[in-house]
């Protein structure tokens, strides 16, 4: 709940943050959200077989990944280490809301290696990792790491398609094992948006990388829930803003436009310190470039677990029908969930 006026709120719009690429880095670790998961704590739908099996499949999968030496030497020092042959990885398919994201970083948590010998991101700052660092520095900053684990795994381009086949060949080559998530099998992504030999070459390269693992069920966030609360009006918003400590306070449509003239990389850097993010006017979004940057937003503000407190149109309604069965759709869904979840939390902010 809101307390007494604590001052003039932040301004997203305002901020344009540099990141450094030994940020990016440093960051590539599971979100605060996740920092607590574990196998332990994850719970399975009695329903739903295949989520008790992931927990055991990948329980196994990060036990096999211990210095099994006898020696406590690094892997990139004996030589004789070659991959084995097969899938290097593991890849968690699965609908909205099941629990990918807790098991990734569950095992990831698991994994017998230091921090610094695993890293975790989304398929963005994957691709944003190399867009900083440059593809041979990326593949030796990652081909010393144990594990590589990437949530979110969807190809939005054949560009990308290329960059990751060629990066996770290069890291499976040096022994790197990987994990990945998504809502598409892996020989199914891009599916329906590109169909260029090329592309469905590349896609199959990738799919020989990973073993997948299917886990069924229903999105959590929304199990006996609306699918998305009732928006705030202005005066609300902005009046909670102003009670909050840390809030920010933006209209939608100005967000909109400062979101296309920052990179995605920089969204999270965007929101530190921010503890609740109010917006005013939200509404359909118009265009896909549009809608895709707003996506990231949502992943960033979800993986800190920042409330969204807003006035408009519910988030349920930010896109169109044309993009909610166009090639994007799995992007889009996720965004609405996650915001919808994050509109739940702030429900608390507001005063009675």
């Amino acid at each position: 709940m809101a307390g007494p006026v604590t001052g003039s709120p932040i301004a997203l719009t305002s901020r344009a943050p540099h990141v450094p690429a030994d940020r990016l880095v440093a960051e590539m670790v599971p979100p605060p959200r996740f920092d607590s998961v574990r196998f332990d704590n994850y719970i399975p739908d009695a329903k739903q077989p295949s989520q008790a099996e992931a927990v055991q499949v990948l329980g196994g999968f990060a036990a096999g990944l211990g210095d099994v030496s006898g020696t406590g030497r690094k892997r990139w020092f004996r030589r004789e280490a070659k991959p084995a042959a097969g899938p290097r990885g593991v890849y968690l398919d699965g609908g909205y809301g099941v629990g990918k994201t807790h098991l990734l970083a569950s095992l990831w948590h698991a994994t017998p290696a230091a921090p610094e010998q695993k890293a975790f991101g989304t398929f963005v700052e994957l691709t944003n990792l190399v867009g900083a660092l440059g593809f041979q520095q990326t593949v030796r900053t990652l081909g010393g790491h144990r594990l590589l684990c990437i949530d979110e795994f969807e190809l939005d381009d054949p560009g990308d398609t290329v960059l990751v086949s060629s990066l996770l060949s290069k890291l499976v080559e040096s022994g790197v094992a990987l994990a990945a998530t998504s809502n598409t099998l892996p020989g199914k992504l891009g599916e329906g948006r590109f169909a260029a030999a090329d592309f469905l070459r590349e896609i199959q390269g990738l799919s020989a990388h990973f073993r997948p693992l299917r886990i069924d069920g229903e999105d959590y966030r929304h199990r006996g829930l609306p699918q998305a609360p009732v928006p705030f009006d202005d005066d609300t918003v902005t009046r909670t803003a102003y009670a909050t400590a840390g809030a920010s306070l933006d209209d939608f449509p100005s967000l909109l436009d400062h979101l296309s003239k920052v990179h995605p990389s920089r969204y999270g850097a965007m929101c530190d310190s921010v503890r609740a993010v109010c917006l005013t006017g939200v509404e359909p979004v118009g265009d896909q470039s549009t809608a895709l940057r707003l996506v990231v937003l949502a992943d960033r503000l979800y993986d800190r677990e920042v409330p969204v407190l807003a006035s408009g149109r519910p988030f349920d309604e930010l896109f169109s029908e044309e993009m909610l069965n166009g090639g994007y759709r799995k992007k889009y869904f996720r965004a609405i969930s996650r915001l919808t979840a994050l509109a739940r939390d702030a429900k608390s902010l507001v005063a009675e």
